[in-house]
C-alpha cells in the first residue's frame, strides 16, 4: 500500500473551480482497481490550501492513475489555477494491519 499525500495552494480566485474539478476527478479514481481511497481536504483556517490523500493498493498504480483520462483532464484544468506548484510526499502504512478492523 502506498499512500501519498498532495499539497496544493490555489489562487484565491479559483478555489470554486478547483474544488469542482477535484471532485469530479476523486469519483472517477474510485473506479479504478489500483486507488483505495482519494480524498480532497480543504484547509479550515485557510481554504486556498488543499491536500489530497491518495491510498493506492500496489507501487504500479500512481503510474496507471496518471494515464487515465480523468487525470490528465483535471491536470489540464487545474494548472492555472495553482498558486506554486503542488508538491507531494509518499508514505508507508504502518498500522493498522490490512484485515484488521
Amino acid at each position: 500500500m502506498l499512500i501519498v499525500h498532495v499539497h496544493i495552494q490555489v489562487k484565491p480566485d479559483r478555489v470554486e473551480a478547483f474544488k469542482v474539478a477535484c471532485m469530479d476527478n476523486s469519483r472517477n479514481s474510485l473506479n479504478e482497481p489500483g486507488i483505495a481511497r482519494f480524498d480532497v481536504l480543504q484547509q479550515q483556517d485557510d481554504p486556498t490550501q488543499f491536500l489530497l490523500v491518495e491510498i493506492y493498493r500496489t507501487a504500479d498504480a500512481p503510474a496507471a492513475h496518471k494515464q487515465t483520462a480523468h487525470y490528465r483532464q483535471w491536470a489540464e484544468t487545474v494548472a492555472d489555477m495553482m498558486a506554486v506548484p503542488r508538491s507531494s510526499v509518499k508514505f508507508a502504512k504502518v498500522y493498522p494491519e490490512d484485515g484488521l478492523p
